[in-house]
């Protein structure tokens, strides 16, 4: 017997512990092929869901200590922690967060002085990219009105359209844009103030700029903006939707929030100098891109407007190291005359949405190891996409770990009838549902706006559906493509246009009987440009440059369309509505067309006959669209 200074014998146990150590080994190199033959994303997935998590779980430990933080009190909070940090460089000036935070309060000081705006009130903003914008955004934030963010190219009725909607108290409109504003002056409600950016303005219309000049900039006290909830209205911002003018997507604090960690989530840090040339109006601009900027604590580099020949040398000039893009842009830069040092910059990250494949890989061959970001939602919508894993072409992945969290399918569609497919029961098979972790806040104004985007009755009775009104595509990686615009729209330079819209315009002229618009496929362009087929009425004949004064006065210029065809008779489908899939597969080839087919002369400001020798051209890109 062993004595209790004894050792037991260790001999076998050697031998074992390697055998066991070998066998486990030879388990974790198994199971790790394993994985990456059957589930190859797996960690990317996991990651992106970690982050998502981590998002969500610091919302609610700020809702369980009674803490509501909003977007306004993150950007406060960097201006005290970080006061001398540029956060806006704008044409070579820098405003710091403490520039900004002060300039803001001027804003909110003149309109707490000088109106009779309260929290809750909803105030329209015409501008331009350039940091009053933010100023007067952020000011407005800080005394809780709701701001309207107006497309800075729409005029006439569908601006005064927009304003009238989303019915606000008073008017902001910059030193730019006044003219437009003047032209609809009259048109206004009696009980909308009016403000410009401007020194010396008309009568009826009030200098915010010298008012500015005047104006405390001490802080507004917390309790004018403090949120007491997190779906009350933050922003409106208008989206074409489907049908008829611009809506008015109701942006609640919430989403807000959840669009400010976009760039957090694509992996930007504080240190990170981000070039932002989109349009603030719209949510890609204001809620990625300067909310995302906010997020992080890093600096924006702003452009007033996107220039091709000014890009790279604005990225090194400024060392920017994210942008944010649309398809467009990166072939416009694509197309760009090559030169010397392409690579030589510091832009590691570019996000955004709606680059074409052939882009892609033509970008990152010309342009260097930038990681594409690409990424799919709706400024209404109630559910987004991330590609975290560098797929060319696609939007994201449907993984079950993402459908734990955002609850969506994919259904048939039907080109020619364009509606969804249902069965011999009435059901749809596959639609991404509203629910109380996504919900669909809905349009400002009108409601059948916002019923009109909702499915009812989908697989039961009673359910309800956000229809997103888009085409996608999902392949057997779970990887999901977006594919076109369905229903009343299409996409032209960045834009979603509204067919009824174009229409109703067009048909305002008084020879015109039937107008069905459409977009059309042209080759290396995003998008699809916009065409107008048209029928006249009895005894009247066609006036080419009136019809070209109509959509150039009323709509934006990417609105107008591109190409006429000029039918006898409408062709409808077997509900009563205008046949487009035909028109859509026929697109504007005079091979093809028997028609009369016209194309828009911006020189002549005319439309002018589409001969096979202007269709070569376009086709071959040498007349630009």
């Amino acid at each position: 017997m062993a004595g209790p200074g004894s050792e037991l014998p260790s001999g076998p146990v050697a031998p074992m512990l390697l055998s066991w150590l070998t066998g486990l080994g030879a388990g974790m190199v198994l199971l790790s092929f394993m994985q990456k033959l059957l589930y190859p994303y797996f960690w990317d997935d996991f990651w992106y869901l970690l982050k998502v998590v981590c998002c969500g779980f610091r919302m609610e430990m700020y809702r369980l200590k009674g803490e509501l933080v909003t977007v306004l009190d993150k950007f406060l909070m960097h201006a005290k922690k970080q006061p001398q940090k540029p956060f806006i460089i704008y044409e070579g000036d820098i405003y710091t967060y403490q520039d900004v935070d002060k300039r803001s309060s001027r804003v909110a000081h003149v309109f707490l002085n000088h109106s009779t705006l309260k929290r809750g009130d909803t105030v329209a903003l015409l501008m331009s990219n350039e940091p009053d914008f933010i100023h007067v955004w952020f000011g407005l934030a800080k005394l809780g009105c709701v701001v309207a963010f107006l497309n800075s190219n729409i005029r006439s009725v569908s601006l005064l359209h927009c304003i009238r909607s989303c019915e606000p108290r008073a008017l902001v409109v910059g030193a730019d844009l006044l003219g437009t504003i003047e032209e609809i002056l009259p048109s206004l409600p009696g009980d909308i103030s009016v403000w410009a950016m401007k020194e010396s303005v008309p009568q009826g219309i009030i200098s915010l700029k010298e008012k500015l000049s005047t104006a405390s900039d001490s802080q507004v006290p917390h309790s004018h903006h403090v949120a007491s909830n997190l779906k009350a209205p933050y922003l409106y911002i208008f989206t074409s939707g489907t049908t008829g003018l611009p809506k008015a997507a109701v942006i609640c604090q919430l989403q807000a929030m959840k669009g400010s960690a976009g760039l957090w989530a694509f992996g930007c840090t504080s240190n990170d100098i981000i070039y932002l040339t989109l349009p603030l109006y719209h949510s890609a601009g204001s809620l990625l891109g300067i909310g995302g900027c906010i997020e992080l604590g890093a600096t924006c580099v702003l452009k007033k407007k996107f220039s091709a020949s000014q890009f790279w040398n604005d990225c090194k000039k400024y060392n920017v190291t994210v942008f944010q893009y649309i398809g467009e842009l990166c072939r416009y830069l694509c197309k760009q005359p090559k030169r010397e040092g392409e690579k030589d910059h510091r832009v590691r990250l570019a996000v955004g949405n709606g680059i074409r494949s052939d882009v892609w890989r033509e970008f990152l061959h010309r342009f260097g190891n930038i990681k594409m970001c690409e990424l799919y939602g709706a400024t209404e919508g109630n559910i987004c996409f991330m590609n975290h894993t560098g797929k060319i072409g696609s939007v994201g992945r449907a993984n079950f770990l993402h459908k734990l969290f955002f609850t969506f399918d994919l259904i048939k569609y039907d080109f020619q009838k364009d509606e969804p497919i249902r069965n011999e029961h009435g059901w749809c098979s596959h639609v991404k549902k509203v629910n109380a972790k996504n919900p669909f806040f809905g349009y400002a104004g009108n409601r059948k706006h916002t019923e009109k985007k909702l499915l009812c009755d989908v697989f039961k009775k009673g359910d309800v559906y956000f229809n997103t009104g888009d085409l996608m595509v999902q392949d057997q990686e779970n990887f999901l493509y977006f594919w076109d615009r369905i229903g009343d729209t299409f996409r032209w330079k960045g834009e979603n246009i509204a067919t009824t819209e174009v229409a109703d315009i067009i048909g305002m002229l008084d020879f015109i009987q039937d107008t069905n618009v459409y977009g059309v496929a042209v080759p290396d362009y995003e998008g699809k440009a916009g065409m107008a087929s048209i029928t006249l009425k009895p005894n009247t004949s066609l006036d080419l440059e009136k019809v070209y004064e109509q959509v150039v006065t009323f709509l934006p210029a990417y609105a107008c369309p591109q190409f006429l065809r000029i039918q006898e008779k409408m062709e409808t489908t077997g509900t009563f509505k205008l046949q487009k899939f035909r028109l859509v597969e026929e697109g504007f080839s005079p091979l093809k067309i028997s028609d009369p087919l016209y194309f828009m002369d911006k020189l002549k400001k005319s439309y002018i006959p589409l001969t096979k020798e202007i269709y070569d051209q376009i086709i071959l890109g040498k007349i630009k669209l």
